[in-house]
């Protein structure tokens, strides 16, 4: 378990702060990640890849010439904000364009997507691409669905040394996932792992049983079975990989392939080599040129007993890049040219700065949404472990601690501009920037979809109507669904927001003031997170794991009841 540690919700701050104070010949310390320390290579493109804290030495030690040009770092096991990802792409990015590398999680996809999005809209052209090396998490059928495990290390491998051979960015985005449809990966675990501050495992494994298919966020894994020797662990992890070839690939014999043993956190080096003997002579015989292996820890889970096997099919192309050298705080291979130490640089949070003008009724208004936020804020402290708990039966149970990062952030942007003259939409708006950038993960990126979309409604001039706050319900609503891809039913926060902004509107039509008709709609977001729990998940983590949440409310859901239930609080105070 994580033993040594201060605030647990400042865990991944300081982690970071401390890696870049002891690697000052490889980077840069920014807002949100690090960057390489080398002076760059004009017109070069910037390779920026990123995930959540808890998998060192993904991402930051793999920031380095031959490798990443710099690395955004989210809080631990959830995706990095818009925002920090914004910050390290702008101080990595050298006139070529930005490709931004992650793995396919919720989060990380909505919080890069944006970050490019924004960026191209600046100037500075990017692109997105997501690693789906793990084979367990979904049929071959929706490999798009699959998530990114240690499959990270030779794609992000393959794109940064496309980057330094002078490729143009379409180039190495064409190179990314190329190199991604030839990579599979398979893991299994024998202990779950145990986030900071926390004092039990996300998941745990009989003492004579492994977990099979398992994730690198804490999540559990597709099925379990007895706990084999190193022999039939290597057998069992080779025989997966080589069950499922790429399109390309139709036959292993003669093939070479990129070799990555993975350890997930606690299984000994000694231990991986054992298992790597027999990984060699099981590809060997299934005539397979292992090219340049790598046994070690690359992509962990904190103290996850567990190992996975990554293959990544090789052509000539990307036999080149694999090979290609690198020098990285955590990974290391041939002989780098000499590049000059960048001077020191202040790299600045990119924000823009605002002047508040807004009418008295709104200013008014944003008392009254700073009271709600405020509610919010200490609700979610209040029932913080619960979220976790629930997020760790079939997910990684990091929701309680997203949310208090996201809902304190917010309320103290919140009150930065309330006391800057804000007006009710402005206040709002700088809430959920700040509950976005600082929770980070898929529920940052939504919340502050939902209170932007809420600022948009109310504006700064007028006094916000019942009809108005039905309408920023309603709008959040529809944004969420739109930006999530999630439905009614698939067990998610969307199971409790689209019932609860119908209900409010219809409260509002037949007249209600927005207390009683908040109270009543409520209700029914309280009612809908319970019936979550007779529902299977069809997206995010829990997935993969759907029976094990049967009988549990959605984590995200219950939180927005519970909230929605708290800001009545400070609307009925206001009346």
């Amino acid at each position: 378990m994580t033993r040594l540690y201060n605030d647990p919700a400042a865990f991944a701050d300081e982690a970071l702060e401390g890696f870049a104070a002891a690697h000052r010949r490889w980077v840069r310390p920014v807002p949100g990640g690090v960057v390489r320390a080398t002076v760059k290579t004009p017109g070069q493109v910037a390779v920026v890849i990123g995930g959540g804290s808890g998998h060192y030495p993904a991402f930051s030690g793999l920031v380095g010439q031959g490798l990443a040009h710099g690395a955004a770092v989210g809080n631990v096991f959830a995706s990095p904000s818009a925002q920090q990802i914004r910050n390290v792409a702008r101080a990595a990015e050298a006139g070529g364009g930005v490709l931004l590398l992650y793995g396919n999680y919720a989060g990380d996809v909505l919080h890069f997507g944006q970050a490019a999005r924004r960026l191209t809209a600046e100037g500075i052209p990017a692109r997105t691409s997501a690693v789906t090396d793990d084979l367990s998490s979904a049929a071959a059928d929706e490999a798009h669905k699959r998530r990114g495990i240690a499959g990270d290390l030779p794609v992000f491998k393959a794109a940064a040394a496309a980057a330094e051979q002078g490729l143009s960015l379409d180039e190495v985005a064409d190179v990314a996932a190329h190199a991604n449809a030839r990579t599979r990966s398979f893991g299994i675990a024998f202990s779950g792992c145990t986030l900071p501050g926390a004092d039990h495992p996300l998941f745990s494994v009989p003492e004579d049983r492994m977990a099979v298919g398992l994730g690198i966020h804490g999540e559990p894994g597709i099925g379990e079975a007895a706990v084999p020797t190193a022999d039939e662990a290597a057998e069992l992890l080779v025989s997966a990989l080589l069950k499922e070839l790429p399109d390309s690939v139709t036959d292993p014999d003669g093939q070479r392939a990129a070799v990555v043993l993975n350890g997930l956190g606690s299984v000994k080096y000694e231990e991986l080599f054992v298992v790597y003997r027999r990984v060699a002579q099981l590809l060997a015989d299934a005539g397979v040129q292992a090219v340049d292996p790598e046994v070690g820890e690359l992509v962990t889970s904190f103290d996850m007993a567990g190992v996975s096997l990554t293959l990544t099919w090789l052509d000539d192309t990307l036999e080149a890049l694999w090979t290609a050298p690198a020098d990285a705080p955590a990974y290391r291979k041939g002989a780098v040219p000499a590049v000059a130490v960048a001077d020191e640089v202040s790299y600045e949070t990119v924000s823009e700065s605002r002047t508040y003008q807004a009418g008295e009724d709104s200013r008014r208004a944003a008392a009254t949404a700073l009271d709600g936020l405020r509610l919010l804020k200490e609700t979610v402290e209040a029932h913080a472990d619960e979220l976790g708990r629930i997020d760790a039966v079939a997910g990684d149970g990091d929701h309680g601690i997203g949310m208090r990062r996201g809902s304190s952030a917010a309320y103290e942007a919140a009150l930065h501009a309330s006391e800057s003259g804000a007006g009710a939409g402005s206040l709002l708006a700088a809430a959920g920037d700040a509950w976005a950038d600082k929770a980070g993960g898929t529920s940052g990126a939504l919340w502050g979809i939902i209170l932007r979309a809420l600022a948009d409604a109310l504006g700064d001039t007028e006094r916000p109507t019942p009809a108005s706050v039905a309408h920023g319900v309603r709008q959040a609503s529809d944004d969420v669904r739109r930006t999530g891809g999630a439905e009614v039913g698939d067990k998610t926060m969307v199971d409790v927001l689209v019932p609860f902004a119908e209900a409010l509107g219809r409260q509002v039509a037949t007249g209600a003031g927005l207390a009683t008709a908040w109270a009543a709609a409520a209700d029914t977001a309280e009612r809908s997170a319970r019936s979550t729990a007779g529902l299977l998940p069809r997206m995010g983590r829990a997935r993969p794991h759907a029976e094990k949440s049967l009988g549990t409310p959605d984590a995200g859901a219950h939180s927005l009841a519970l909230i929605v239930r708290a800001v009545h609080g400070a609307l009925a105070t206001c009346q």
